[in-house]
């Protein structure tokens, strides 16, 4: 991974209650992130290529993506059932 992975506490706990197929669903989509944020991630409104949202079938998620520190920080999950 060339991004390293980090939480907020929120998200993190969110992440840690979902059921076992949808933590590793969203673990898999998480670690696309980390190995390119552009390409497996979505513009958050404006295109400014740090506030992200990264989507899987059961989640979406708000992303800050800090391009000097190499890292991918989760601030939100919603999970969609």
């Amino acid at each position: 991974m060339i991004y390293r992975l980090k939480y907020d506490p929120a998200a993190e706990a969110v992440h840690d209650a979902l059921p076992q197929h949808i933590s590793e669903e969203l673990s898999l989509a998480l670690a696309a992130a980390c190995d390119d944020p552009a390409a497996a991630t979505d513009p958050y409104g404006e295109d400014d290529g740090v506030m992200r949202t990264l989507v899987t079938s059961h989640t979406a998620s708000v992303l800050l993506i800090g391009h000097v520190m190499k890292t991918v920080t989760v601030l939100q999950i919603n999970y969609l059932g």
